[in-house]
């Protein structure tokens, strides 16, 4: 009476879990499988009695939903159905099919046998373990999601897109999630097992996805990332270096240590491998001008002093130029109906949530409504697509007074990638009504009456216009700034300007200031004025990683008090590295992939790591280059072999001290 599982492809191929790279099987709750299991005789019905039991956890209790006999006789059936599907000699095969909301895991199978002496059981083989995961084919389980194209991307897809950059100069950072690859399922459990989250709550998409929203950071809990916006990574990996998830989850598993280091899109990325790994449909999604409100307040502070500069030290909140976090797909019973669908989870640690650094599930739905209350943290991420940028002027006695709120500044676009193709989907009207519409009115007025404090003041809008320019600039090329003012009154107006320059990290967080002007600027009535431009060299040496420079323009009217303020960001482009690979390309047969970089600028690059890795065709691997002299070129070449059929890419990045987000990548097809 020895069971065994045989290496049933049909079990995966039903289950949508051929891809698990795995030496167990791997099936989906809610949802039939077979199990053969070989006696020393024929089974006769009528007077063989035997159950399959599983068991999950160090000690399996049958209340707890922790052990589960099935039985193949319709007269006696536990929560896990059982039917048998197939005789033949000493052979049965018994359909099983898990409860749909059974706990999701690692589980031991056992036959047990009643014999004249008692129950018989055989003795436990690790050979004979399997995984339960999370249904989206499954209409009974939470995590159901009807639409065979967006499973496929949100629960199958390993290779993707996380956008990043400016809202009208966006970037693309492409990744390999690798939630099919060998030992990433069994650190995602891992991660809950180091969480001590009680075995009972795993079933619950709830509750798996909140634990884990604070088990990614190493905040607060020895979770699997650290994050690091400091600029020094000499400790670890610079957050810009990663290629994908595989390396970061296999190494927390293994060391069981946090890694280092993470920024926002990092978190992002590995809690969607966790989501897609377990079953829960997710997709990594970038909020363009994300504010990061240290208050709760549904205002962004800035603070100038009374001759209209900016006064830095007072000025507490930061407007993130985009911040990236998750949505998974669940229903949400304990909302009111209609809530369920996406919902936003955050890994990045940014403020706490009933005590610890976490955030979501939050209802995406719940969030355009304005229902801030519903947990979990909507009112967190309605501060984040929702503030109004507000200017307020203080006074030398301390006072303040609001001087311009900029409605439309924040949550300025939402993005994530398409399914089934390598585009982007604006999804920002899901958060959302149209800026201006008497729906969005609505939402910020119920959105109040749940405590978000916002600025009611409306102060005049001053008669004298700011524009600064778009700006594309490669990184180390001289460029020009200039800065027009138009004069819409018909008398003359004289501005005292302050031009601010700065380098920001992405996070809006000022490392240094570059540039400072403070021109008197004279226009005339219904004219306008063109400031001399400012030209910019040799600004290379006070660049941080994710080469930002953040402009910023206030100033104040002298014949009417008015402040006008104009504010951009500018990205610098990267150059890029050159992937190519050999022609062919079939499962199994050796290819050979190469990189390409030439340093253009007039300094050389130290200490410089390039990765590369592709889903289905190798995994992450690196090469340190202690020295790239300015001019030269260098090329990097592996061998890999194919595992699976179908498209996918090659992605590589380069990362130094001196320069970073510097990536490229081939697409290629694989035939079986």
């Amino acid at each position: 009476k020895r069971p065994y599982l045989p290496p049933n492809e049909i079990n995966k191929m039903q289950h949508h879990t051929v891809s698990y790279n795995s030496d167990y099987l791997v099936v989906r709750r809610g949802q039939e499988f077979q199990v053969k299991i070989t006696f020393n005789r024929p089974y006769k019905p009528a007077e063989d009695k035997f159950a399959v039991e599983f068991t999950i956890g160090s000690s399996p209790q049958f209340s707890k939903g922790t052990y589960i006999p099935v039985f193949p006789t319709s007269e006696r059936q536990s929560s896990w159905e059982g039917r048998i599907t197939n005789t033949s000699e000493n052979t049965v095969t018994l359909g099983i099919t898990t409860a749909a909301n059974c706990i999701v895991g690692k589980y031991h199978l056992y036959v047990a046998v009643m014999t004249p002496f008692g129950i018989r059981r055989t003795r436990r083989d690790d050979s004979r373990a399997l995984y339960i995961l999370f249904n989206p084919w499954a209409a009974a389980d939470a995590v159901f999601l009807d639409d065979e194209e967006q499973r496929q991307e949100c629960v199958m897809t390993e290779m993707g897109i996380i956008y990043h950059g400016a809202y009208d100069d966006i970037s693309e950072r492409n990744w390999n999630y690798g939630q099919f690859n060998y030992g990433v399922l069994d650190a995602c459990l891992y991660i809950m097992d180091r969480s001590d989250m009680p075995i009972t709550n795993r079933g619950d998409p709830i509750k798996v996805t909140r634990k884990a929203s604070a088990m990614l950071n190493s905040r607060d809990d020895d979770g699997v990332l650290v994050g690091n916006w400091s600029g020094d990574y000499t400790y670890g990996v610079a957050p810009t270096s990663w290629t994908g998830s595989t390396e970061i989850l296999l190494s927390y598993a293994s060391s069981k240590m946090p890694v280092c280091y993470a920024q926002c899109w990092v978190y992002a990325a590995v809690f969607n491998t966790f989501l897609r790994c377990l079953g829960i449909p997710a997709r990594v999604v970038t909020n363009y001008y994300s504010a990061h409100d240290n208050d709760g307040n549904l205002k962004t502070d800035i603070i100038l002093d009374d001759n209209g500069r900016i006064d830095r030290n007072r000025t507490k909140d930061s407007i993130w130029n985009y911040h990236c976090w998750n949505e998974c797909y669940m229903s949400r019973p304990d909302l009111p109906t209609g809530f369920g669908g996406w919902q936003v989870v955050d890994a990045t640690p940014q403020e706490t949530s009933d005590g610890m650094y976490r955030c979501g599930p939050a209802s995406v739905q719940a969030i355009k409504h304005g229902q801030t209350c519903y947990p979990f943290d909507a009112a967190f991420v309605f501060a984040e697509v929702n503030s109004d940028v507000v200017f307020y002027s203080r006074r030398k006695d301390g006072t303040m007074d609001p001087v311009k709120v900029n409605q439309t500044h924040v949550g300025r676009m939402i993005l994530t990638k398409a399914p089934g193709d390598m585009t982007r989907l604006d999804i920002t009207d899901q958060y959302k009504f149209p800026e201006g519409s008497k729906e969005e009115r609505t939402v910020l007025e119920k959105a109040e009456e749940y405590g978000c404090k916002r600025e009611k003041s409306n102060p005049p809008e001053a008669d004298v216009d700011l524009v600064l320019p778009t700006l594309e600039i490669n990184m180390g090329d001289d460029f020009e700034l200039s800065l027009e003012f138009i004069n819409r009154s018909d008398q003359r107006r004289v501005v005292e300007a302050y031009i601010s320059g700065s380098v920001v990290y992405y996070t809006g967080v000022t490392s240094s200031e570059f540039l400072f002007r403070d021109p008197t600027v004279t226009i005339g009535p219904k004219k306008s004025e063109q400031v001399n431009p400012f030209l910019f060299i040799n600004y290379m040496k006070r660049l941080v990683e994710q080469a930002n420079l953040h402009f910023i323009v206030t100033g104040k009217v002298k014949e009417t008090g008015q402040i006008v303020t104009a504010m951009k960001v500018v990205t610098l482009h990267n150059p890029k590295l050159i992937v190519t690979v050999s022609d062919g390309g079939r499962v199994n047969e050796e290819m050979m992939a190469t990189v390409e970089f030439t340093n253009p600028f007039n300094f050389s690059l130290e200490g410089v790591y390039i990765r590369m890795e592709g889903p289905g065709l190798m995994p992450p691997k690196f090469k340190y280059y202690s020295l790239i002299p300015r001019g030269s070129s260098l090329t990097w070449t592996e061998f890999f072999t194919p595992q699976r059929a179908g498209s996918t890419r090659v992605i590589a990045t380069l990362d130094c001290p001196a320069l970073s987000q510097v990536h490229g990548q081939a697409t290629l097809t694989i035939a079986p």
